[in-house]
């Protein structure tokens, strides 16, 4: 369906008129546009305007109110919700955020008339800017950091950022991923058997040392899933890191301290990885960007791997324009967007992976998206549920056989030392076949052609960052496996294809975040980034 067409167009239907009705009430809103604002209500004297303190009744009285208020606080939209109550009665839930952190809901009753959507009733809900997210006094800071900014027996101190004031991430501090090289320490992937064998690193990896050259600090070297082989971010060596945005709930991984230490405040940027969704899982359980870069556009030296194929580099942030800034510093000069996006698609397959609740989280999400930016959001049926399962099924196996081809050696030479999960997953990768792998490889080239073909310069692929919210702390491992794999089959598509993903939070689902991820083309990070700092997310 076109992006808001010519109001006077007769062909367009009532849904999309009551849309245009709504986004033009909300830019009148922020313009303090009275003549507009009157000519949106119904005049009536059953129209009702209360905002919890004061109801209005009339038109009159609301007209006089609204000229005698000054302008209200700038705001953007997070998630819209649509009902409809009867073909000409429908329902508008409008949730916002202002620039000072502070939240709002708006429900309007809208009737169609004429031809012409009014308000008849709305009420107004304001709350204040919540408390940050943070830790409680006393929280065990070691299930987050291996190496803190703040210990004082370390062989060396961390590397200092570039001198310049004037740096983009001046001011910021860094939470490295316990699988980046950082000068003067050891690489721990998350278990303590390899730490005890890792040398002591002489350089740091390409990724930290970009973002100390635009002026970062690290405040740690922060906990991951052993060797990036989970998604839950349950730690049994180290333990599990705190979600101050969900307290009780898992941070999810294998990004699991980064995304711990951001969350709390403990520091502005986490340094990840993302090889099945590392960055993308933690951002959505976490309330955080979470972006990953298309695979090899940063350069991965000096980081320990996990399957070569579908590893790549990622950050999460608390805001928006710390998302840009470190995505600034580690995307190549050259890698500049060809094409804004203007389009979105969402394939139903792909929604009905996730849980109702999510499924509504995310659409409300797009629907706010499509009102407020030049984005299409369409439908695309090309890809179905039969499609989705043979890869996801040859993802695994692809990346199974990496793994042991990377690590294999060393899990076989220390039987017990890791998690019985995370050890039952490396050695399923040695009974892979080589006709295995060779079958695995072609349905995953397969499917990166109708990816790609799916995502042309300025499309965009939406879908829930996670099947779910965040398990609690101590849900089972038959739950958290069951979670995990029901993720995987969203997360995986960005990976198998290479692709660039955006995870962007949305308002809570309960009293837990979730996250819309935005996935497009190779090399169109940056389009992703603009549109999630674009004022449009």
């Amino acid at each position: 369906m076109p992006h808001r067409p010519a109001l006077e167009d007769p062909m367009i239907d009532p849904r999309t008129k009551l849309l245009q009705a709504f986004w033009r009430y909300e830019q009148a809103l922020m313009a303090n546009d009275v003549a507009v604002l009157d000519a949106l209500f119904a005049s009536s004297p059953a129209t009702i305007r209360s905002d919890g303190g004061t109801t209005l009744v009339g038109h009159e009285q609301i007209a006089a109110f609204r000229a005698g208020r000054p302008p209200v606080p700038p705001r953007r939209l997070t998630r819209v919700h649509v009902r409809d109550l009867s073909p000409t009665t429908a329902l508008v839930v409008a949730e916002s955020v202002r620039a000072d952190g502070g939240t709002g809901v708006q429900t309007q009753v809208w009737s169609l008339d004429a031809g012409r959507w009014q308000v008849t009733t709305a009420h107004v809900s304001l709350a204040p800017a919540p408390p940050a997210p943070h830790l409680p006094d006393g929280a065990d800071l070691s299930t987050i950091w291996r190496v803190a900014a703040t210990d004082v027996n370390e062989l060396a101190p961390f590397p200092e950022p570039a001198p310049s004031a004037g740096l983009p991430l001046t001011g910021l501090t860094v939470a490295v991923k316990d699988l980046f090289a950082v000068a003067g320490h050891r690489i721990g992937a998350g278990n303590p058997a390899w730490l005890a064998a890792a040398p002591v690193e002489t350089d740091s990896a390409w990724a930290v040392t970009a973002l100390l050259d635009a002026g970062a600090r690290i405040a740690g070297i922060a906990h991951t899933d052993e060797l990036a082989f989970s998604l839950a971010g349950t730690n049994i060596h180290y333990g599990t890191p705190p979600n101050a945005a969900a307290p009780g709930a898992i941070t999810g991984g294998s990004t699991s301290g980064p995304a711990a230490a951001v969350a709390a405040g403990l520091a502005d940027v986490a340094l990840g990885t993302d090889t099945a969704g590392s960055v993308r899982v933690p951002a959505s359980y976490c309330g955080l960007y979470g972006l990953r870069t298309t695979h090899d556009v940063v350069p991965r030296d000096g980081l320990v791997g996990l399957a070569p194929a579908f590893d790549a580099v990622g950050v999460l942030t608390r805001t928006a324009a710390h998302l840009a800034a470190a995505a600034d510093a580690l995307l190549p000069p050259q890698h500049q967007p060809t094409d804004p996006i203007t389009r979105v698609v969402v394939v139903p397959a792909l929604m009905d992976l996730a849980g109702p609740a999510v499924q509504e989280a995310v659409s409300a999400a797009l629907l706010a998206l499509a009102l407020t930016s030049d984005a299409v959001v369409e439908t695309a049926t090309e890809i179905g549920p039969g499609q989705l399962e043979s890869w996801f099924a040859a993802f695994r196996t692809v990346q199974a056989a990496q793994g042991w081809a990377e690590h294999g050696a060393f899990v076989a030479a220390a039987p017990g030392a890791f998690e019985p999960a995370v050890e039952d997953r490396f050695l399923a990768g040695a009974q892979i076949t080589a006709q295995e792998l060779e079958t695995a490889t072609a349905v995953l080239d397969q499917a990166r052609a109708a990816l790609t073909a799916l995502l042309p310069p300025g499309t965009a692929l939406a879908l829930p960052s996670t099947s779910s919210t965040a398990p609690r702390v101590g849900a089972s491992a038959v739950e958290i496996d069951f979670t995990r794999a029901a993720t995987l089959r969203l997360t995986c598509l960005a990976s198998l294809a290479g692709l660039p993903a955006l995870s962007v939070p949305t308002p809570r689902v309960g009293t837990s975040p979730v996250g819309l991820c935005l996935v497009a083309g190779p090399g169109q990070d940056r389009s992703l980034v603009e549109l999630a700092t674009g004022g449009s997310l």
